[in-house]
């Protein structure tokens, strides 16, 4: 079954920075977009960035944009988002999403948690 397993949240200060992993298992990693997904408190999830699935091509939300890279490793079958210049409105429970036989899967999240 597919499975996904995220890694790397945690508790960081304003202008900090975090590298958020998954762990893919259960279909062809290497064949499928990958995307990153958070959700803050009283808020609607929302997609933060995706990565085509030979990772020639990147797309992120403008509140992210210059400041969070998405990256794979299909050897790994691993996808990570590392986050720089990290701000309060970063604070979330960040999903890893795949959408292998066109249905979503999710992680179980990671807190991010960014606080003086």
């Amino acid at each position: 079954q597919v499975q996904l397993v995220e890694s790397g949240g945690g508790l960081v200060q304003p202008g900090g920075s975090l590298r958020l992993s998954c762990v893919a298992s259960g279909f062809t990693f290497s064949m499928y977009f990958m995307r990153w997904y958070r959700q803050a408190p009283g808020k609607e999830r929302e997609l933060v960035a995706h990565i085509t699935s030979g990772g020639g091509t990147t797309r992120y939300a403008d509140s992210v944009k210059g400041r969070f890279t998405i990256s794979r490793d299909n050897a790994k079958n691993t996808v990570y988002l590392q986050m720089n210049s990290l701000k309060p409105e970063d604070t979330a429970v960040y999903y890893c999403n795949a959408r292998p036989w066109a249905s979503d899967y999710w992680g179980q999240g990671t807190q991010v948690t960014v606080s003086s």
